[in-house]
Protein backbone atom coordinates (compact mmCIF):
# COMPACT_ATOMS: atom_id res chain seq x y z
CA UNK A 1 0.00 0.00 0.00
CA UNK A 2 2.89 2.36 0.71
CA UNK A 3 4.32 1.56 -2.75
CA UNK A 4 0.94 2.42 -4.29
CA UNK A 5 0.98 5.70 -2.36
CA UNK A 6 4.46 6.58 -3.65
CA UNK A 7 3.51 5.72 -7.23
CA UNK A 8 0.42 7.92 -6.97
CA UNK A 9 2.54 10.81 -5.77
CA UNK A 10 4.99 10.28 -8.62
CA UNK A 11 2.19 10.13 -11.19
CA UNK A 12 0.70 13.42 -10.00
CA UNK A 13 3.99 15.19 -9.24
CA UNK A 14 3.04 16.00 -5.65
CA UNK A 15 6.63 16.61 -4.59
CA UNK A 16 8.93 15.30 -1.87
CA UNK A 17 7.37 17.30 0.98
CA UNK A 18 3.85 15.99 0.31
CA UNK A 19 5.19 12.46 -0.19
CA UNK A 20 6.92 12.51 3.21
CA UNK A 21 3.78 13.90 4.85
CA UNK A 22 1.58 11.23 3.24
CA UNK A 23 4.05 8.49 4.21
CA UNK A 24 3.86 9.61 7.83
CA UNK A 25 0.07 9.50 7.52
CA UNK A 26 0.35 5.94 6.19
CA UNK A 27 2.52 4.99 9.17
CA UNK A 28 -0.03 6.44 11.61
CA UNK A 29 -2.92 4.61 9.96
CA UNK A 30 -2.54 1.68 7.60
CA UNK A 31 0.71 0.47 9.17
CA UNK A 32 -0.93 0.34 12.62
CA UNK A 33 -3.62 -2.04 11.36
CA UNK A 34 -0.91 -4.63 10.70
CA UNK A 35 1.36 -3.76 13.63
CA UNK A 36 -1.33 -4.09 16.31
CA UNK A 37 -2.33 -7.45 14.87
CA UNK A 38 1.32 -8.51 14.80
CA UNK A 39 1.75 -7.39 18.42
CA UNK A 40 -1.14 -9.59 19.52
CA UNK A 41 0.34 -12.54 17.64
CA UNK A 42 3.88 -12.35 19.06
CA UNK A 43 3.47 -10.81 22.55
CA UNK A 44 2.31 -12.91 25.53
CA UNK A 45 -0.96 -11.00 25.89
CA UNK A 46 -3.88 -13.05 27.18
CA UNK A 47 -7.34 -12.75 25.67
CA UNK A 48 -8.87 -12.37 29.15
CA UNK A 49 -6.85 -9.20 29.81
CA UNK A 50 -8.20 -7.49 26.67
CA UNK A 51 -11.75 -8.62 27.48
CA UNK A 52 -11.61 -7.30 31.05
CA UNK A 53 -9.98 -4.06 29.86
CA UNK A 54 -12.93 -3.31 27.59
CA UNK A 55 -15.34 -3.90 30.46
CA UNK A 56 -13.36 -1.51 32.68
CA UNK A 57 -13.63 1.16 29.98
CA UNK A 58 -17.35 0.40 29.95
CA UNK A 59 -17.55 1.00 33.70
CA UNK A 60 -16.00 4.46 33.36
CA UNK A 61 -18.32 5.18 30.45
CA UNK A 62 -21.33 4.43 32.65
CA UNK A 63 -19.92 6.55 35.49
CA UNK A 64 -19.54 9.57 33.18
CA UNK A 65 -22.76 8.94 31.23
CA UNK A 66 -25.11 10.99 33.50
CA UNK A 67 -22.97 14.11 33.02
CA UNK A 68 -22.70 13.57 29.27
CA UNK A 69 -26.40 12.89 28.77
CA UNK A 70 -27.48 15.88 30.87
CA UNK A 71 -24.96 18.33 29.38
CA UNK A 72 -27.04 19.68 26.44
CA UNK A 73 -30.05 20.23 28.69
CA UNK A 74 -27.97 22.00 31.35
CA UNK A 75 -26.52 24.43 28.81
CA UNK A 76 -22.99 23.10 29.09
CA UNK A 77 -20.66 23.72 26.11
CA UNK A 78 -20.26 21.11 23.39
CA UNK A 79 -16.46 21.15 23.30
CA UNK A 80 -14.66 21.43 26.61
CA UNK A 81 -11.00 20.90 25.69
CA UNK A 82 -8.61 20.85 22.73
CA UNK A 83 -5.17 19.36 23.26
CA UNK A 84 -2.15 21.58 22.52
CA UNK A 85 -0.83 18.62 20.50
CA UNK A 86 -3.09 19.94 17.76
CA UNK A 87 -0.22 22.30 16.92
CA UNK A 88 1.88 19.44 15.52
CA UNK A 89 -0.76 18.73 12.87
CA UNK A 90 -3.05 15.83 12.14
CA UNK A 91 -6.22 14.82 10.29
CA UNK A 92 -8.39 17.45 11.97
CA UNK A 93 -9.14 19.27 15.25
CA UNK A 94 -11.82 16.73 16.20
CA UNK A 95 -9.08 14.18 16.89
CA UNK A 96 -7.56 16.44 19.56
CA UNK A 97 -10.79 17.71 21.18
CA UNK A 98 -12.97 16.41 24.01
CA UNK A 99 -16.71 16.83 23.48
CA UNK A 100 -19.55 16.45 25.93
CA UNK A 101 -22.00 16.15 23.04
CA UNK A 102 -22.67 17.41 19.52
CA UNK A 103 -25.77 18.37 17.55
CA UNK A 104 -27.00 16.44 14.53
CA UNK A 105 -27.03 19.08 11.73
CA UNK A 106 -30.07 17.48 10.05
CA UNK A 107 -32.36 17.50 13.09
CA UNK A 108 -30.50 19.68 15.63
CA UNK A 109 -30.97 17.07 18.32
CA UNK A 110 -28.07 16.11 20.61
CA UNK A 111 -26.03 13.00 19.98
CA UNK A 112 -23.04 11.74 21.92
CA UNK A 113 -19.63 10.48 20.82
CA UNK A 114 -18.14 9.56 24.22
CA UNK A 115 -14.38 8.99 23.69
CA UNK A 116 -14.54 8.72 19.88
CA UNK A 117 -13.83 11.59 17.45
CA UNK A 118 -17.45 11.47 16.18
CA UNK A 119 -20.73 9.72 16.90
CA UNK A 120 -20.97 7.02 14.17
CA UNK A 121 -17.56 5.69 15.15
CA UNK A 122 -18.60 5.70 18.82
CA UNK A 123 -21.42 3.36 17.85
CA UNK A 124 -19.03 0.87 16.26
CA UNK A 125 -16.77 1.07 19.33
CA UNK A 126 -19.92 0.25 21.31
CA UNK A 127 -20.45 -2.83 19.15
CA UNK A 128 -16.86 -3.95 19.81
CA UNK A 129 -17.40 -3.39 23.54
CA UNK A 130 -20.51 -5.59 23.45
CA UNK A 131 -18.58 -8.31 21.62
CA UNK A 132 -15.81 -8.26 24.24
CA UNK A 133 -18.33 -8.20 27.11
CA UNK A 134 -20.05 -11.33 25.81
CA UNK A 135 -16.75 -13.18 26.33
CA UNK A 136 -16.34 -11.97 29.95
CA UNK A 137 -16.65 -14.79 32.48
CA UNK A 138 -17.46 -12.55 35.45
CA UNK A 139 -21.20 -11.84 35.33
CA UNK A 140 -20.98 -8.34 36.84
CA UNK A 141 -18.27 -7.17 34.48
CA UNK A 142 -20.19 -8.68 31.57
CA UNK A 143 -23.32 -6.70 32.43
CA UNK A 144 -21.29 -3.51 32.82
CA UNK A 145 -19.70 -3.97 29.40
CA UNK A 146 -23.01 -4.81 27.73
CA UNK A 147 -24.81 -1.81 29.23
CA UNK A 148 -22.00 0.58 28.28
CA UNK A 149 -21.76 -0.74 24.73
CA UNK A 150 -25.51 -0.56 24.14
CA UNK A 151 -25.60 2.95 25.61
CA UNK A 152 -22.88 4.07 23.19
CA UNK A 153 -24.79 2.61 20.25
CA UNK A 154 -28.12 4.18 21.18
CA UNK A 155 -26.80 7.58 22.28
CA UNK A 156 -24.74 7.99 19.12
CA UNK A 157 -27.92 7.62 17.02
CA UNK A 158 -26.02 5.73 14.36
CA UNK A 159 -27.78 3.40 11.95
CA UNK A 160 -24.58 1.41 11.40
CA UNK A 161 -24.31 0.78 15.11
CA UNK A 162 -27.79 -0.75 15.28
CA UNK A 163 -27.02 -3.04 12.35
CA UNK A 164 -23.73 -4.07 13.93
CA UNK A 165 -25.32 -4.77 17.31
CA UNK A 166 -27.56 -7.40 15.73
CA UNK A 167 -25.41 -8.80 12.93
CA UNK A 168 -21.97 -8.89 14.57
CA UNK A 169 -23.17 -10.52 17.77
CA UNK A 170 -25.55 -13.13 16.32
CA UNK A 171 -23.84 -14.28 13.11
CA UNK A 172 -20.62 -15.62 14.75
CA UNK A 173 -22.71 -17.68 17.17
CA UNK A 174 -24.66 -19.22 14.31
CA UNK A 175 -21.55 -20.35 12.45
CA UNK A 176 -21.43 -23.83 14.08
CA UNK A 177 -24.79 -24.54 12.44
CA UNK A 178 -23.18 -24.74 9.00
CA UNK A 179 -21.62 -28.05 10.07
CA UNK A 180 -25.05 -29.54 10.89
CA UNK A 181 -26.76 -31.52 8.14
CA UNK A 182 -30.28 -30.56 9.14
CA UNK A 183 -29.48 -26.87 8.68
CA UNK A 184 -28.73 -27.45 5.01
CA UNK A 185 -32.07 -29.26 4.60
CA UNK A 186 -33.90 -26.35 6.22
CA UNK A 187 -31.98 -23.89 4.04
CA UNK A 188 -32.97 -25.83 0.92
CA UNK A 189 -36.63 -25.72 2.00
CA UNK A 190 -36.50 -21.99 2.70
CA UNK A 191 -34.81 -21.35 -0.64
CA UNK A 192 -37.53 -23.29 -2.45
CA UNK A 193 -40.26 -21.33 -0.64
CA UNK A 194 -38.80 -18.07 -1.96
CA UNK A 195 -40.39 -18.91 -5.29
CA UNK A 196 -43.74 -18.23 -3.62
CA UNK A 197 -42.98 -15.38 -1.23
CA UNK A 198 -39.79 -14.01 -2.79
CA UNK A 199 -41.41 -11.00 -4.48
CA UNK A 200 -43.16 -9.98 -1.24
CA UNK A 201 -39.93 -10.28 0.76
CA UNK A 202 -38.01 -8.31 -1.87
CA UNK A 203 -40.58 -5.51 -1.72
CA UNK A 204 -40.41 -5.49 2.07
CA UNK A 205 -36.60 -5.38 1.98
CA UNK A 206 -36.64 -2.42 -0.44
CA UNK A 207 -39.00 -0.52 1.84
CA UNK A 208 -36.79 -1.29 4.85
CA UNK A 209 -33.68 -0.05 3.01
CA UNK A 210 -35.49 3.13 1.97
CA UNK A 211 -36.60 3.75 5.55
CA UNK A 212 -33.06 3.07 6.79
CA UNK A 213 -31.59 5.63 4.37
CA UNK A 214 -34.37 8.10 5.05
CA UNK A 215 -33.65 8.07 8.78
CA UNK A 216 -30.85 10.57 8.07
CA UNK A 217 -31.46 11.55 4.47
CA UNK A 218 -28.90 14.40 4.39
CA UNK A 219 -26.11 12.13 5.59
CA UNK A 220 -27.07 9.48 3.04
CA UNK A 221 -27.09 12.05 0.22
CA UNK A 222 -23.64 13.39 1.10
CA UNK A 223 -22.14 9.91 1.38
CA UNK A 224 -23.61 8.75 -1.93
CA UNK A 225 -22.39 11.89 -3.69
CA UNK A 226 -18.88 11.46 -2.25
CA UNK A 227 -18.82 7.85 -3.41
CA UNK A 228 -20.03 8.69 -6.91
CA UNK A 229 -17.46 11.47 -7.38
CA UNK A 230 -14.64 9.29 -6.00
CA UNK A 231 -15.60 6.39 -8.28
CA UNK A 232 -15.89 8.49 -11.43
CA UNK A 233 -12.64 10.34 -10.87
CA UNK A 234 -10.79 7.12 -10.00
CA UNK A 235 -11.91 5.41 -13.21
CA UNK A 236 -11.25 8.40 -15.44
CA UNK A 237 -8.08 9.83 -13.90
CA UNK A 238 -6.07 7.34 -11.80
CA UNK A 239 -7.00 3.69 -12.28
CA UNK A 240 -3.96 1.84 -10.93
CA UNK A 241 -2.32 4.01 -8.24
CA UNK A 242 -4.95 6.64 -7.44
CA UNK A 243 -4.49 10.34 -6.78
CA UNK A 244 -2.05 9.97 -3.89
CA UNK A 245 -4.13 12.07 -1.51
CA UNK A 246 -7.71 13.15 -0.80
CA UNK A 247 -9.00 16.21 -2.62
CA UNK A 248 -11.14 19.05 -1.21
CA UNK A 249 -14.88 18.65 -1.74
CA UNK A 250 -17.39 21.24 -2.90
CA UNK A 251 -20.56 22.59 -1.35
CA UNK A 252 -22.46 19.63 -2.87
CA UNK A 253 -20.76 17.33 -0.34
CA UNK A 254 -20.66 19.90 2.47
CA UNK A 255 -16.92 20.40 1.80
CA UNK A 256 -16.08 16.85 2.87
CA UNK A 257 -12.85 15.62 1.22
CA UNK A 258 -13.22 13.38 -1.84
CA UNK A 259 -11.97 9.97 -0.77
CA UNK A 260 -13.33 10.15 2.79
CA UNK A 261 -16.29 8.49 4.58
CA UNK A 262 -15.77 5.13 2.84
CA UNK A 263 -12.71 2.92 3.09
CA UNK A 264 -13.12 1.22 -0.28
CA UNK A 265 -13.97 4.26 -2.38
CA UNK A 266 -11.27 6.13 -0.48
CA UNK A 267 -8.70 3.47 -1.35
CA UNK A 268 -9.67 3.52 -5.02
CA UNK A 269 -9.46 7.32 -5.15
CA UNK A 270 -6.21 7.71 -3.19
CA UNK A 271 -4.31 4.46 -3.95
CA UNK A 272 -6.11 2.97 -6.95
CA UNK A 273 -6.64 -0.71 -7.68
CA UNK A 274 -3.27 -1.64 -6.18
CA UNK A 275 -4.11 -0.11 -2.79
CA UNK A 276 -7.63 -1.54 -2.94
CA UNK A 277 -6.28 -5.07 -3.46
CA UNK A 278 -3.69 -4.56 -0.70
CA UNK A 279 -6.52 -4.40 1.85
CA UNK A 280 -9.07 -6.67 0.16
CA UNK A 281 -6.82 -9.75 -0.14
CA UNK A 282 -5.74 -10.07 3.55
CA UNK A 283 -9.17 -9.02 4.83
CA UNK A 284 -11.00 -11.67 2.77
CA UNK A 285 -8.48 -14.29 3.89
CA UNK A 286 -8.82 -13.33 7.54
CA UNK A 287 -12.64 -13.27 7.45
CA UNK A 288 -12.67 -16.72 5.82
CA UNK A 289 -10.26 -18.00 8.49
CA UNK A 290 -12.42 -16.49 11.24
CA UNK A 291 -15.60 -18.04 9.82
CA UNK A 292 -13.98 -21.46 9.64
CA UNK A 293 -12.66 -21.32 13.21
CA UNK A 294 -15.94 -19.89 14.57
CA UNK A 295 -17.75 -22.85 13.00
CA UNK A 296 -15.39 -25.31 14.69
CA UNK A 297 -14.51 -23.67 18.01
CA UNK A 298 -15.97 -21.02 20.38
CA UNK A 299 -12.66 -19.12 20.38
CA UNK A 300 -13.46 -17.92 16.85
CA UNK A 301 -16.65 -16.05 17.75
CA UNK A 302 -15.08 -12.87 19.12
CA UNK A 303 -12.49 -12.49 16.30
CA UNK A 304 -15.18 -13.03 13.67
CA UNK A 305 -17.43 -10.45 15.33
CA UNK A 306 -14.55 -7.94 15.36
CA UNK A 307 -13.79 -8.62 11.71
CA UNK A 308 -17.46 -8.14 10.81
CA UNK A 309 -17.46 -4.83 12.70
CA UNK A 310 -14.36 -3.67 10.84
CA UNK A 311 -15.98 -4.62 7.52
CA UNK A 312 -19.14 -2.73 8.50
CA UNK A 313 -17.04 0.23 9.60
CA UNK A 314 -15.25 0.26 6.25
CA UNK A 315 -18.50 1.11 4.46
CA UNK A 316 -19.09 4.25 6.48
CA UNK A 317 -15.66 5.40 7.69
CA UNK A 318 -12.01 5.35 6.72
CA UNK A 319 -10.76 2.42 8.79
CA UNK A 320 -7.11 3.48 8.79
CA UNK A 321 -7.88 6.80 10.51
CA UNK A 322 -9.49 4.90 13.38
CA UNK A 323 -6.70 2.34 13.89
CA UNK A 324 -5.44 4.04 17.05
CA UNK A 325 -8.82 3.34 18.74
CA UNK A 326 -9.39 -0.11 17.24
CA UNK A 327 -6.21 -1.49 18.81
CA UNK A 328 -7.86 -3.84 21.36
CA UNK A 329 -9.80 -5.54 18.58
CA UNK A 330 -6.79 -5.68 16.28
CA UNK A 331 -4.62 -7.16 19.02
CA UNK A 332 -7.33 -9.72 19.75
CA UNK A 333 -7.18 -10.83 16.11
CA UNK A 334 -3.47 -11.47 16.54
CA UNK A 335 -4.03 -13.26 19.86
CA UNK A 336 -6.57 -15.51 18.15
CA UNK A 337 -4.10 -16.48 15.42
CA UNK A 338 -1.51 -17.28 18.08
CA UNK A 339 -4.04 -19.41 19.98
CA UNK A 340 -4.83 -21.43 16.86
CA UNK A 341 -1.12 -21.88 16.07
CA UNK A 342 -0.37 -23.02 19.63
CA UNK A 343 -3.29 -25.48 19.57
CA UNK A 344 -1.98 -26.98 16.33
CA UNK A 345 1.53 -27.22 17.80
CA UNK A 346 0.27 -29.10 20.86
CA UNK A 347 -2.08 -31.32 18.89
CA UNK A 348 -1.69 -31.33 15.09
CA UNK A 349 -5.14 -32.93 14.82
CA UNK A 350 -6.81 -29.78 16.20
CA UNK A 351 -8.76 -28.03 13.39
CA UNK A 352 -7.26 -24.76 12.15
Amino acid sequence: MLVALWMGHLDWGLGLKQTIKSSIGWAKGWALLALFLLAGAVLPVRREVLVRGQCVIGAWTLILAPVLLAAPYLGLPERIFTSPLRAIGGPGPEYFSVYLYTFDPSSWTPRWQFYAPWSPFAALLGVIMVLFALEEKNRRWMIVGLLAGILMILASKSRMGLVGLVACTIAPRLMPLILRGWVWHVTAGVTASLAVVGSTLASFAQEAVSAFKGARADSTRVRETLQRIASERWQNEALWFGHGTVHPGSHAVEYMPIGSHHTWYGLLFVKGLVGFAALLAPLVWHVAFGMLDAARHPRGRLPLGILMTIVLLSFGENVEIQAYMLWPGLMLLGVHLREVAQAMHVDPAVPA
